[in-house]
C-alpha cells in the first residue's frame, strides 16, 4: 500500500471514529503544549532574572556582610552578620589604587509625604558614585552631592513615579519631602529605569547614606559596590579587599564577595535546572498519552477485527496491517503535536504582550524534542496493538464476534 493510500485510509478511519480520535489527539496536544509552555515560562523567567542581575559591569564587586562558608547555605541576603560593614570599611577600600569608585547601600521602607499626599516608598541611602555604578540617569536636576559620605545632607533624588504621585504636574525640584521625622529637599528626578534586582527605581527615593543611617537608625551597610579599574585586576583586588576587611574586623574574614559573572552563573545554573525539571515533569503527560494510545488502539483492534480479516482476505499482508495501525498513530502524533505547539506558542505570545519585560519563549530544541518524543511515544505504545492486529488469522478475524 502506497503512503498516499495509507494516509487516505487513516484519515477516513479517524473521521469515522471522531470521538476516539479526539481523545487521543487531546492527550497529545496537552502533553506537547505542557512541555513547550512550561519550558517557555521557565526560560523566560531565567532570562528575566539574568537580565535583572546584568546591570553591573563585569568589573564590579558586590561586598555583603557575613560569610557563606561560616554560616552555611546562601549568602546572608538580609545583611545580618557578627560585624557590620561600615562606611569606614568603604573608605579604607577606596584607598586601593585598583578601585575606581565604591558606593554603599542602605535600604528600607519609609512613609513619604508632601503637603497632604502620603506614600509608602522604598528609600535608598547611598552616594553619588552609585549613580555611575548602577548607570542611573537624571531627567531633571542633579545627583546626590559628592564629598564626605558621613555628612548627612538633607537632599534627595526621586524616581519618576514617586515624583508624579507626590507632586502631580507641579515642579518638584527645590520642594521639601518628609520621610519619617526628617525632611529632604528634592534636587533631582531620575529617568525611568524600571525594575532591577526587584527594586523599582521609578518608585524609590535616593538620599545620602549618612541620612539613611539616621532615618533607619542603622549603622551597618546592606551592600557595598566596588568598581575595579579593569577586569584583569578583579582577582587581585578581591584578595586585597578581603585582606583589608580581615585586618579591620579583628582577623575575621566575615564578608562575602561576589562578581556579576559568579552571580549570573549561579542563578543561571539554578534556573536552568528548575526549567528542565519542570519540562521533564510536563513530559510525563506524554507518557500518559502513550498509555492512552495503547489502550485505545487495543480496543480499536478488537472493534475492527472483522475489518482486519477482510483486508487480509483481500491479500493484505501482516506487515501492511501493522503499518496501518502504526501510520494512524503517527498521523495522530504529528497533528496533535503541531496543534499543541500552536496553542502553547499562542499562550506564550499572549504572555509576552501582557508582560513585555519577560522574554517568554522556549528554545527551538525544546519544540523539536517535544514533537519527537510525542511521535516516538505514540509509535512505541501503538506497536503492541499493531502487532496483535497483524497476527490475526483471516478466517478467525472474519468469524470473530464482538462482545456485548
Amino acid at each position: 500500500m502506497r503512503a498516499m493510500d495509507l494516509a487516505r485510509f487513516n484519515i477516513q478511519v479517524m473521521i469515522g471514529h471522531r470521538f476516539r480520535t479526539l481523545m487521543l489527539m487531546l492527550a497529545l496536544i496537552i502533553g506537547v503544549a505542557a512541555v513547550n509552555l512550561l519550558t517557555g515560562l521557565g526560560e523566560g523567567a531565567r532570562l528575566f532574572v539574568l537580565g535583572e542581575f546584568s546591570f553591573l559591569g563585569k568589573n564590579t564587586l558586590i561586598i555583603m556582610p557575613g560569610k557563606k562558608e561560616t554560616t552555611g547555605g546562601m549568602p546572608p541576603i538580609t545583611g545580618e552578620a557578627p560585624r557590620d560593614l561600615t562606611l569606614e570599611d568603604m573608605q579604607a577600600l577606596t584607598r586601593l589604587s585598583a578601585i575606581n569608585r565604591a558606593a554603599p547601600l542602605i535600604a528600607g521602607m519609609a512613609e513619604l509625604s508632601y503637603q497632604s499626599r502620603l506614600r509608602e516608598s522604598f528609600v535608598v541611602g547611598t552616594t553619588q558614585d552609585f549613580f555611575s555604578i548602577r548607570k542611573l540617569s537624571l531627567l531633571q536636576g542633579r545627583a546626590l552631592p559628592p564629598g564626605d559620605p558621613t555628612f548627612a545632607d538633607a537632599v534627595c533624588v526621586l524616581g519618576q513615579t514617586l515624583k508624579r504621585e507626590l507632586f502631580g504636574p507641579e515642579p518638584a525640584l527645590g520642594q521639601w519631602v518628609r520621610a519619617g521625622d526628617r525632611r529632604f529637599r528634592v534636587i533631582g528626578i531620575l529617568e525611568s529605569k524600571g525594575v532591577a534586582m526587584g527594586l523599582n527605581f521609578d518608585e524609590a527615593m535616593l538620599i545620602p547614606v549618612a541620612s539613611a543611617q539616621m532615618l533607619f537608625n542603622q549603622e551597618g551597610l546592606f551592600r557595598l559596590f566596588a568598581e575595579v579599574r579593569s577586569e584583569r585586576e578583579l582577582k587581585s583586588t578581591r584578595n586585597a579587599i578581603l585582606s583589608i576587611i580581615k585586618e579591620r574586623h579583628d582577623g575575621e574574614e566575615d564578608v562575602t564577595l561576589i562578581t556579576q559573572d559568579a552571580l549570573l552563573s549561579s542563578f543561571d545554573e539554578i534556573l536552568r535546572t528548575l526549567t528542565l525539571a519542570v519540562g521533564g515533569i510536563a513530559g510525563i503527560s506524554l507518557a500518559v498519552a502513550g498509555v492512552l494510545i495503547m489502550n485505545v488502539m487495543l480496543i480499536s483492534v478488537s472493534q475492527r477485527t472483522a475489518e482486519i480479516g477482510l483486508l487480509k482476505a483481500l491479500g493484505a499482508s501482516a506487515a501492511t496491517v501493522r503499518r496501518l495501525f502504526l501510520s494512524e498513530a503517527l498521523l495522530l502524533a504529528i497533528i496533535g503535536s503541531l496543534i499543541g505547539l500552536l496553542i502553547s506558542e499562542t499562550l506564550l505570545a499572549t504572555g509576552r504582550l501582557l508582560y513585555d519585560q519577560i522574554p517568554l519563549g522556549s528554545p527551538v530544541w525544546v519544540k523539536i524534542a517535544a514533537v519527537s518524543v510525542a511521535i516516538v511515544t505514540a509509535l512505541l505504545f501503538a506497536y503492541l496493538p499493531a502487532r496483535k492486529a497483524a497476527a490475526l488469522a483471516p478466517v478467525e478475524a472474519l468469524t470473530h464476534k464482538q462482545g456485548p
